[in-house]
């Protein structure tokens, strides 16, 4: 009887706890049991154990095996656990040195050929090594090391096959350490082929968009069809400060806890735009095996949201948490998963079910347009820290030459202001907490009660009325005022002003 433990990890969250493979070869009746919590792609890996080591040209050992995933009381799966399981049995039936098992962690699906296929959530996995004292190196599919290697301090093997491992381990064929192809501090900025020097017009909703860029601010644009919501939406990100190393990281791992991770987007904030048939689980994440949502996915980035009242209400419902921790916690009966989701909200919507509220060509009768504008809850709209209206641009002003700035110009703008908030506090001016208010948003006397009047009048919650201090900030930093006036907080209570009365379109 032999006994081999191979150390692994498992997923739960973004966190990668480890995990304990431990194979036992005994005597008694030929069998093959894995025990540890496994869901039914875990307990397969029996079969594609078997017939990987039998094509690889190893015995797979006709004895009473026992397979435990430790500790017991966290769920196991995909087929991660396949590697680790193949070279643990080939260790307990004395078909390899288990002398230098300790040295390596080790994750990777197998073929019935032997060969290694990529898995999901290698990153997260790596990033968990990597604050491991204990895990000095870790072996991954061929096709997932690109990734892995992202974590540039820790030692990434790839393998494409169970016999390259077991070579490496044997010492007879060395695996090479992986290392990036591209430096890890070379980081882009995000929406580069997109630029605000095409958006003809609408200077109010640019001065909008760079208050929300400098401060990581939400916001809600309301207009008629075709007025340039999504046009401007799409540009937000060509005029975000880039992201630092530690937060690309964080991004990248989301992207790839649902296999979707690209190397080609490494170091860019994410733009997400999901439609408006989403489901609740599609957009804040769920699943038997709790997976990110959407508002995970654009963590440090943006997720736009068009035809917002087009949205299930639930869904809408599930971004109030997010909005305000930036965190997502998913509960089901056997483990509780969080998922990151600081992201900034950017929203879309018309006035009225036609999009034309204020035009004569508008028929929507006040019981429609009503229920329509119903469809986003006050407290989400509460949470949301701009909401503008947007009118068409003149056929006339759409002919013209440009005018006004290109992205890099507002995105100098944008960086200093962030850097400014970095400095002062270390974050932007969006999560600061309510008790943190009276220390950066500090208003004079004059400004107290500008604000304390529009509250008053516009019956704002005690939310509203610290989102306009935030806001005020915010302005205030991009002027490199030290001081917040009057005149920042009368801008920032004009992005909150009533948005469904209706307005006259420009006549074109």
């Amino acid at each position: 009887m032999a006994i081999a433990v191979v150390r692994s990890r498992g997923l739960d969250g973004l966190s990668a706890p480890p995990v304990e493979v431990e194979v036992h070869v005994g005597n008694g009746l030929p069998a093959f049991h894995i025990v540890g919590l496994p869901e039914a792609a875990v307990r397969e890996s029996r079969e594609r154990v078997r017939a990987a080591l039998t094509h690889s040209g190893f015995e797979f050992p006709n004895r009473r095996i026992a397979v435990n995933l430790a500790p017991a009381d966290l769920p196991k799966e995909s087929g991660r656990f396949d590697l680790p399981i193949a070279v643990g049995l080939l260790a307990a039936s004395g078909q390899l040195s288990p002398q230098r098992l300790p040295e390596f962690e080790m994750i990777g699906e197998l073929s019935l050929t032997g060969a290694l296929r990529p898995v999901r959530g290698v990153l997260a996995m790596a990033l968990a090594c990597r604050g491991d004292a204990r895990s000095p190196a870790l072996i991954v599919p061929a096709g997932n090391a690109a990734e892995a290697a992202l974590v540039g301090d820790l030692a990434i093997h790839g393998a494409s096959n169970v016999a390259q491992v077991c070579a490496h381990l044997a010492g007879d064929d060395v695996l090479p350490r992986v290392t990036l192809a591209r430096p890890a501090n070379q980081l882009v900025r995000a929406g580069a082929g997109e630029d605000f020097a095409d958006v003809r017009g609408h200077g109010a909703a640019k001065r909008a968009l760079e208050i929300a860029a400098a401060g990581a601010h939400s916001m809600l644009m309301v207009g008629p069809p075709g007025a340039g919501k999504s046009m401007l939406a799409s540009r937000l990100p060509s005029i975000l400060p880039p992201l630092d190393e530690e937060t690309a990281l964080e991004t990248a791992a989301i992207a790839g806890l649902r296999g979707c991770f690209d190397p080609r987007a490494w170091g860019t904030r994410p733009f997400r735009a999901p439609h408006h048939s989403a489901s609740a689980a599609a957009l804040v994440g769920g699943g038997a095996h709790p997976r990110p949502g959407e508002a995970s996915l654009a963590h440090h980035g943006v997720l736009f949201l068009d035809e917002l009242p087009e949205f299930n209400r639930a869904a809408l419902e599930g971004l109030r948490e997010p909005l305000e921790t930036g965190r997502i916690a998913i509960a089901r009966a056997l483990q509780r998963s969080e998922f990151p989701a600081r992201f900034q909200l950017i929203a879309a919507m018309n006035p009225c079910p036609c999009g034309h509220l204020g035009a004569s060509r508008c028929r929507c009768t006040p019981d429609q347009i009503l229920r329509y504008q119903r469809r986003i809850s006050g407290p989400l709209l509460d949470r949301i820290d701009l909401q503008i209206q947007l009118l068409p641009v003149p056929h006339r002003t759409l002919g013209a030459a440009v005018d006004g700035e290109s992205s890099a110009v507002i995105a100098l703008r944008v960086g200093a202001a962030h850097q400014l908030q970095i400095a002062r506090q270390g974050k932007p001016n969006a999560e600061l907490a309510a008790a943190e208010l009276d220390r950066y948003c500090r208003l004079p006397p004059a400004a107290a009660t500008l604000l304390e009047r529009a509250a008053t009048r516009l019956h704002w919650s005690s939310r509203s009325a610290h989102r306009v201090r935030k806001l005020a900030r915010t302005i205030a930093d991009l002027a490199g005022d030290e001081l917040i006036c009057s005149a920042h907080v009368a801008e920032a209570i004009g992005y909150r002003r009533a948005l469904f009365a209706p307005v006259a379109t420009t006549s074109v």
